[in-house]
């Protein structure tokens, strides 16, 4: 089985649109890696808030993707292009079943020359069949100094 792994340098776009409240934006610069392992493409990095240290992996791909979150968040976020999927949010009350309905997702990784690329996603997020808000996701990476 053949990994290859590189060091990135990440910007993390975030935006939120509440169903009842205001947009937030957030932008995060962070370091991470990009893992190539049997054709399948993924990233890794640390977040530091105010829950503690975040360890975030998000698998890429043009048509599914998945966002795993441990640490002081535990989230299991699955995206499909064709149809809703159903995820996981861990609180302290105890797990929440989730819903992600995909709008636009797309990974655009670029020349083999460089590693560098984009992934986007919009999505809809559903508890308890109620829609929560809509999220967009933009991860843009290039390969960080050695």
């Amino acid at each position: 089985m053949s990994i290859d792994e590189t060091k990135v340098k990440i910007k993390l776009n975030s935006t939120i649109v509440p169903t009842d409240g205001e947009e937030e934006t957030y932008e995060m610069w962070l370091d991470g890696s990009l893992i190539k392992k049997t054709g399948k493409m993924y990233l890794r990095y640390e977040e530091q808030q105010s829950e503690g240290t975040i360890n975030t992996t998000v698998k890429m791909d043009n048509h599914q993707a998945l966002i795993l979150r441990s640490g002081g968040v535990k989230m299991r976020l699955p995206f499909d292009r064709m149809q809703e999927q159903q995820g996981h949010y861990e609180t302290h009350f105890g797990t929440m079943p989730i819903v992600t309905k995909t709008h636009h997702l797309s990974h655009e990784n670029g020349d083999e020359s460089k590693v560098n690329g984009t992934f986007k996603i919009q999505y809809d997020l559903l508890v308890s069949d109620q829609a929560v808000g809509k999220y967009t996701l933009e991860i843009q990476y290039v390969e960080g100094q050695k």
